[in-house]
């Protein structure tokens, strides 16, 4: 779920969508365990490294959590954005986060769980962003699974992990970004060309 810092440490306050159509619009975000919004400084951090692969792209969010990242992305011209969202508190404000910016027929929220979801023949996304609850222990298997065909050729893949953890190296994807703020690590993915 997109989580880290917000109003309150353990969930609940508000995000706010940095740019785009709805620059400034704020969202909230459920209290609850593993329910943790993306940071300001690194979503901020991520779309202007995203900025020129966003218009017209097809995004996929796995973990939606408030909705901040799959929203970004649509705000900033995503042609498509998927959100998936297995927590009921938080798909339940999802739905009434979409009534409020009038339903944007370009996004598409689905109650699933990603892993599961993750198991149906892959369809290629331009973006894909990638932020289980930190304990979950599922961030090296997620990455593994979505750069088996869930992203696009030129496409880009977000992992947020806990510093706690080391960084997730993979030979078949490049490593582009890598950041830390706080205790948050974000590393955007490529496909490798040269592997395989």
């Amino acid at each position: 779920m997109d989580r880290r810092h917000c109003n309150n440490r353990d969930g609940g306050g508000q995000v706010r969508l940095i740019a785009g159509r709805w620059r400034g619009r704020r969202l909230p975000v459920v209290s609850g365990p593993g329910l943790r919004p993306t940071g300001d400084r690194l979503r901020e951090t991520l779309f202007n490294w995203l900025a020129p692969l966003l218009p017209g792209s097809r995004c996929l969010d796995l973990f939606a959590g408030s909705g901040a990242l799959g929203l970004e992305a649509a705000s900033r011209g995503a042609r498509e954005v998927v959100l998936l969202e297995y927590n009921d508190a938080a798909f339940e404000q999802l739905q009434r986060t979409f009534a409020v910016l009038g339903d944007p027929p370009e996004v598409t929220l689905q109650r699933a769980d990603a892993r599961r979801w993750l198991a149906e023949p892959p369809v290629p996304f331009d973006v894909v962003f990638i932020d289980p609850p930190w304990d979950s222990g599922w961030h090296e298997t997620l990455l593994d699974k979505v750069a088996a065909g869930w992203v696009a050729a030129g496409g880009r893949i977000f992992l947020e992990q806990p510093t706690t953890q080391p960084p997730i190296d993979r030979p078949g994807l490049k490593v582009l970004r890598r950041v830390v703020y706080g205790r948050a690590r974000g590393t955007l993915y490529a496909l490798n060309p040269t592997v395989g």
